[in-house]
This record gives structure tokens, sequence and C-alpha cells, in this order.
């Protein structure tokens, strides 16, 4: 291999992040790391605790520079708590107590966390304006439904994580709140004018730019009246027309993963990474479905796309060189704020809880956990109030095969709480909820959803998440 040759491919290299399984970095990450790798991405099922991953990012910063990142939300979206349930309580319960100082305080806790981890990225916060009650994919990870709203507590999440210097990832462009289709699944449309994404969904990503988000991450969703039927990820007149022209940012680049089916059932790995590079992305990252093998495949595809013509080298060069800037400015020492992570977060999820009616006190409880499906984007993250009811019976039902006389029995001459999530969305849970209400009208309802819509119960809880301090704020309320 010829010095161009390998400069060329250390250059289509530095555009990917990629994953891997296991707690332990492959030796095919190391290696590639040294080939010039851009970094990685980690999940849940590379996350044992803060130690481990700690070693995990000094032992992948030993062969490279990489960027490493993860999707640390708060709320329902964790990896460093995904096999126990995040500390925070997300950006929902965020906007519904609108303090933008306490939001920046949150995100500046757990920016604390990432960067005693070893990690410079942090995919978040979710600046999307969830207009559509039914959305599968946002839902609690977003601050609100209103613009104003949603683009002052982006901006705080955004100086809460990059006063620690970890760069914020700001999602998912142009925004996907108003969608009703999850891009894991399908490619979802936002049919609007431009004046409505304007004044609706650009409004929170216009406010970070001008925050100075150091990286912003791109939707796979298409908007007709701009991107035709191309998903935003794979569009020049989205990434640089729009972000990269009209909103003037000149940061990093992200796509959202790559292996989603919006991108895989239509262009392919390969295809697309060399489509959103051609659009303006300057880092792509890959999800966790891509193998080495494939990884190979879609360095060598974006080598022969220079090649052939189709993907200016110079392109390559802005990527890298954007790339660069955002791991130099990363590069800072971090401040420590970790005595503050969990007692902000609980605060948090205690000012955001709200009770309507009278709870009254609990007599041998019977809590009845009515189970929901997790999106993708969540994963298989544990939620539910057990750990703070340990004295209770907890029962955890399939909604559609729930056995509505026999749980009505159970609960006889004792205490009923229902717990249910996003219920709004579900008409079985609906279905199941509505049944029990009837027969016990002193039930008391815990919805660690959206409060979108309720029973007519005797007491009804809305948390605004699904997080473990979302659960322990709840059953303080209960039983207080």
């Amino acid at each position: 291999m010829s010095q161009s040759d390998r400069g060329l491919r250390r250059l289509a290299a530095g555009t990917l992040l990629v994953a891997f399984q296991g707690t332990t970095a492959p030796a095919w990450v190391l290696r590639e790391l040294e080939r010039g790798l851009g970094g990685v991405t980690l999940f849940g099922f590379n996350v044992a605790d803060p130690g481990q991953v700690l070693d995990l990012t000094t032992a992948l910063r030993g062969a490279g520079d990489p960027v490493i990142s993860l999707d640390e939300e708060g709320g329902d979206v964790t990896r460093l708590a995904y096999h126990v349930g995040s500390p925070y309580p997300g950006n929902a319960a965020l906007g519904a107590v609108d303090d933008v100082e306490l939001t920046r305080r949150v995100y500046r806790a757990i920016g604390s966390e990432l960067a005693a981890c070893g990690i410079n990225l942090d995919m978040a916060p979710s600046a999307d304006v969830n207009t559509e009650a039914d959305n599968p994919v946002i839902g609690t990870r977003s601050f609100g439904t209103g613009p104003e709203l949603v683009s002052r507590h982006t901006v705080a999440a955004v100086e809460g994580l990059q006063s620690v210097r970890v760069a914020a990832c700001v999602k998912h462009f142009p925004g996907h709140g108003a969608t009703r289709v999850d891009s894991h699944l399908d490619v979802p449309i936002v049919d609007v004018s431009l004046d409505v994404l304007r004044e609706r969904e650009l409004v929170p990503f216009r406010a970070a730019v001008g925050a100075g988000a150091r990286s912003v991450m791109t939707a796979h969703v298409t908007v007709p009246v701009l991107t035709g039927d191309t998903p935003a990820t794979l569009s020049g007149a989205a990434l640089t027309g729009l972000l990269r022209g009209e909103l003037g940012y000149d940061g990093v680049i992200v796509t959202d993963a790559l292996d989603m089916r919006a991108i895989t059932e239509s262009v392919g790995l390969a295809g697309g990474a060399v489509l959103t590079l051609a659009a303006g992305a300057d880092l792509l990252c890959l999800g966790p479905l891509p193998t080495y093998d494939d990884v190979r495949a879609i360095v060598a595809e974006i080598e022969a796309a220079v090649r052939d013509g189709r993907l200016p080298l110079d392109r390559l060069e802005q990527a890298a060189a954007r790339v660069a800037e955002l791991r130099a400015w990363a590069a800072g020492a971090p401040e420590r704020v970790a005595a503050e992570q969990n007692v902000v977060g609980l605060h948090a999820a205690r000012r955001a809880v709200r009770l309507s009616g009278s709870a009254e006190p609990l007599v041998e409880p019977l809590v009845i956990e009515v189970d929901t499906p997790p999106t993708i984007a969540v994963g298989d993250v544990p939620w539910g109030v057990g750990p703070w009811l340990p004295d209770a019976e907890i029962v955890r039902v399939e909604p559609a095969a729930a056995d509505v006389a026999g749980l009505l029995a159970k609960a006889a001459n004792r205490s009923l709480v229902v717990v249910v999530k996003d219920a709004h969305r579900h008409h079985e849970s609906r279905n199941l909820l509505s049944a029990l209400v009837a027969a016990r009208p002193d039930t008391t309802v815990i919805e660690m959803g959206l409060p979108v819509w309720r029973p007519d119960s005797a007491a009804y809880i809305a948390t605004y998440g699904a997080a473990r301090a979302n659960a322990q704020a709840a059953v303080e309320l209960l039983t207080a």
C-alpha cells in the first residue's frame, strides 16, 4: 500500500465511530485505532461499573486518540446505569420543573460522571420538540412540547455538559418530535412547511448553535419540503444547506446510528456512509450491529468513493479537521463535581413529580406494574417502584393477558397501586387500568411516562420518566 493509499485509508477510518460487544476492547478495535479509527460508541453491554469503563477507555486511549461516546441522557436512556436505571430524572421531568439552572446542574453532574470514566462525547441532549403525543421514540426524552421551553433547557444542558469538557451532541436534527414512526424501524416523515420547521423544530437547534454545542446529531427523518424522499442524514440540503448554511454551524456533525433500518434497508451501511459524508457529516455512528467485516467494507467503500469522484477528498479532510478540533477541546482537564451527582438527580425528580387526588396510607399494598415493551433507543433498562417498596407485593403483568378478576381478588382488603408507562400509547394498558379502577376507585395510579391520559382514580402520580430517581420520588409521595 502506497503512502497516499495509507493516508486515504486513515482519513476514511477517521470518520467512523464503531461499536463492539463485551466489556474489554477487542484486538481489532485497538489495531484500528492505531491506524486512525475515529473512535467508539459504547452501549449498555459494554458497561459493568464505572471502574471497568475507565479501564476500558484507558485501554482505548492507549491505542490512539479516539472520540469515546455514548448516549447518557438521564431518564430512560442511560448507558452507565443501564443495569440499574439512571439516578437522573430525564428531560421531560426537567421540562416540567422548568428551572434552567437545575437542568444545567443535572447535566453538569452527568458530564462529571462521564469525564471520570474517560468519555469525551455525550450523545445528548435531545432537542426535539415533542409535538406528537404518540411519538414512539422521543416522548420523555424531550424537554416538552414548546420550542422556547425546549430551547432554554437544551442550552442549559449543553452548558452543563461542556462545563466539564464533555462535548454535547444535540439531537436529532432537524427534529424528530413530530413523528409517529421509530427511525430504528422505518423512515419517519415530518411533513411540514419550511416556515413551521423554522418556527418549531429548528428553534432549539439554532439556540444550541448559539450556545457553542460541539456536535449535532442527524435524524433519519425525511422532511419532504427540504429533503424530498431522502432521510436528513443523507441530505446535503439538510446538513450543508440548512445546518451549515442557514444556522451557521461549524462544529462536528455526527450521524445517528447507520445500522438503523431507515438506512440499511434503503442504501445500505457502506452506501449510507458515503452519502452522509458527501452530505456534510463528519463522524459516522455505526451502531451496535456492524461487525469488523462491515467496518472494513465501509472504509473500503469510502476510499473507492474518493477515487471515483463520488466523494471529494477535501470533504474527508474537512471532517478530519473538525474532529481533531473536538478532540483538542475535550482534552482539557475536567472539573470534578461527582459528589453532587446523586443528590441533584433525586432533587430534580422530587421537584418534577406531581400528585393529583389523595393517596391514602398503604395497607399491605399490592403493586401491579403493567409491562410496556422497551424501545430500541432505551433498551432493556429496569424500571418500576419495587426497590423503594420492599414490603409490597409486586406483580408485573402483560396487559393483554392480565387476569383482572384474579388481580382484584388478590388485592381484596389491601391497597392497590398500578404502575404504567405511557398508557396513552398502549390501548391494552388503558383497558386494563380502566377495568381495575372501575372496580377499585381507591386505586393509586403511577404514570412513569408522559401523563397524557389518566383514569378517574383516587390518586394519580405523574413522574415524567421511568428512571430510578423518578420511581423513588413517586414512592416518597405515596408513603409520606
